[in-house]
């Protein structure tokens, strides 16, 4: 054995650790007074506030062999739990309730206004999967972003994780599970917006629902592949490039498909109306060093003030073939990145806009997400819109 493994930090010591830890928890005199002070000095260093596993452990074990097993928990269940409370069988089924939510509640999302299919059923949103009953509701709770009532938290939990939107986050790596769970917690899945904020949503709305109504009015018939129940697209843009003009990002590098493309020609790149009317009427002027295509394949580029200074906008030229402008985005963006050095990756951000049906479906959706990882492909993360 080498030196290195010859250490008490040793993987192989890792279990005999663990159990002396957990003694020093229980009683710091019940251990050596060497192991004492190793482990008091632990606490120093800001690791205190730790409690001992095996009472945890122990309850699981109990609710397993009464056929409560918990088959999922979310990896933060105990850890939000009010660290004033007394720490029983009870506390933890109660943290472990939470965590269900934060995992599982997307499953039972208001999602189907027309009610077609019954609600869901799902055994760990449930008080009594925990060994939990209502003569419990008046206990305090204090879980990450929840406090009250397990009645009032109970409440809380199913606003946010139940609602009109559900939110599945709890397979990503710890860092992103962990600031995904905090944005959606503290405004208990709804966010806060001005009245400034809101009059600019409408007005947004209003100009996309105005020329799609325009356009099927007066040139009845002719394809436009239409923006109609999608129209939210324009305020999702429009908020992206604000926020990432503000964060410092110069460039954004769009890639879509035809749904929806004219209206964003012309309510997020400044494309002139008019210039648009002409297309459709056929009276483009002609321009010898272009060649020909239909107006739903035409890209753009335009310089949008935000602020934290004007972004470059830039959407892609697309042809027929379906998502393939995926690649054809991450690779632009890669070469503008390479050309602004260490901070390219920061600067230039690409986004994609999916059909949602085309997102599952269309095998090059997968195939340009397995590149992002590779060195001479990554872009740093893209931002795609279903």
């Amino acid at each position: 054995m080498d030196s290195a493994n010859s250490t008490m930090m040793y993987g192989g010591n890792a279990s005999f650790m663990e159990a002396l830890y957990e003694d020093y928890l229980h009683d710091p005199y019940s251990v050596d007074q060497e192991w004492r002070g190793y482990f008091d000095q632990l606490r120093t260093l800001g690791l205190g506030g730790d409690v001992p596993h095996s009472p945890i452990q122990q309850a699981f074990l109990e609710m397993a062999q009464n056929k409560r097993g918990i088959t999922l928990v979310a990896s933060n269940v105990v850890a939000g739990a009010d660290k004033t409370a007394s720490k029983t069988p009870e506390t933890y089924g109660i943290s472990a309730l939470i965590g269900a939510y934060r995992l599982m509640g997307h499953l039972r999302a208001n999602i189907n206004p027309l009610k077609l299919r019954p609600t869901e059923q799902v055994p760990e949103l449930e008080l009594n999967y925990y060994g939990l009953s209502s003569e419990k509701l008046d206990i305090q709770i204090t879980d990450g972003g929840f406090k009250g009532s397990l009645a009032q938290v109970l409440e809380q939990v199913r606003s946010t994780y139940c609602g009109s939107i559900g939110f599945e986050y709890a397979y990503l790596p710890r860092l992103e599970r962990e600031w995904l769970q905090d944005r959606i917690e503290r405004g208990l899945g709804r966010a806060t917006y001005t009245p400034e904020q809101k009059k600019r949503f409408l007005s947004k709305l209003t100009a996309a629902e105005g020329l799609e109504r325009h356009l099927h009015i007066t040139y009845v018939g002719q394809k436009r592949f239409s923006l109609e129940g999608s129209e939210t697209l324009i305020s999702v843009l429009d908020t992206l490039i604000l926020h990432a003009g503000q964060q410092g990002v110069k460039e954004l590098v769009i890639g879509m498909a035809h749904r929806g493309r004219l209206n964003v020609l012309v309510n997020t790149f400044g494309k002139k109306p008019g210039d648009l009317f002409k297309e459709f009427e056929g009276k483009k002027v002609y321009n010898p060093d272009i060649s020909g295509d239909v107006k739903y394949h035409m890209g753009f580029s335009s310089d949008v003030q935000t602020e934290g200074g004007p972004v470059h906008l830039a959407l892609a030229f697309n042809p027929s073939h379906l998502e393939i402008v995926n690649p054809v985005v991450e690779g632009s963006v890669r070469a503008r990145q390479d050309r602004r050095g260490a901070l390219g990756r920061r600067e230039v951000l690409p986004v994609v806009i999916h059909g949602d049906a085309a997102v599952a479906g269309q095998g090059v959706v997968a195939e340009t997400l397995n590149l992002s990882k590779l060195r001479g492909f990554g872009t740093g993360g893209t931002v795609h819109i279903v």
